[in-house]
């Protein structure tokens, strides 16, 4: 079962992505385009709110098939950002974390206790084995998100992932349960 909500810090907090979210997802992605198009290659088929509310629908679906989930990191009641526990592969028990937020947002540590949280909620509640975080290795802030929770950088896959006409490298991170219950204590 997916958490729905929980709260990060007096002001912060972690709630399950839901429909009536879409007006306030469009406005974030919009408000956004230059600040995550650098890095994020579907911000461009943004277009409307239909898109948003689309969006959002194919995540419930995921959550609904235990596969997944995608929660708003809320700040101040305002959206500030998402974060994805990728599909889960459950028979090798692993997935991906995914996780962006607005230009405004950055520099409060959020999305660090955010990502803390799921990586913590998918080894303790899910079980899970192995949790991955692929970042541009030009990306030092999202990158600094893996650093900071001690992913192992595992190596770069080269020319991974085309944006525009360019093609980034990807730094690859990883945590194992064993690792992060040790770091725990």
């Amino acid at each position: 079962m997916p958490f729905f909500y929980t709260p990060l810090s007096e002001n912060a907090r972690l709630q399950l992505l839901q429909r009536h979210d879409a007006a306030a997802l469009f406005h974030l992605v919009d408000s956004n385009r230059e600040h995550l198009g650098r890095w994020l290659n579907w911000v461009n088929n943004v277009h409307e709110v239909k898109d948003s509310e689309a969006f959002i629908a194919s995540r419930l679906q995921i959550t609904a098939e235990n596969g997944g989930f995608t929660a708003g990191v809320w700040y101040q009641d305002q959206l500030a950002g998402l974060i994805e526990l990728h599909r889960i592969h459950w028979h090798d028990r692993r997935s991906s974390l995914g996780y962006y937020l607005g230009a405004s947002f950055q520099g409060h540590g959020l999305m660090t206790i955010a990502a803390q949280a799921v990586t913590d909620y998918g080894f303790k509640v899910l079980k899970l084995n192995r949790i991955e975080i692929l970042a541009a290795a030009e990306n030092k802030r999202s990158r600094a998100v893996a650093e900071r929770l001690h992913f192992h950088h595992e190596g770069t896959l080269r020319q991974f992932e085309r944006i525009g006409d360019q093609y980034l490298d990807m730094a690859v991170y990883a945590m194992l349960a064993a690792e992060w219950q040790q770091q725990a204590k």
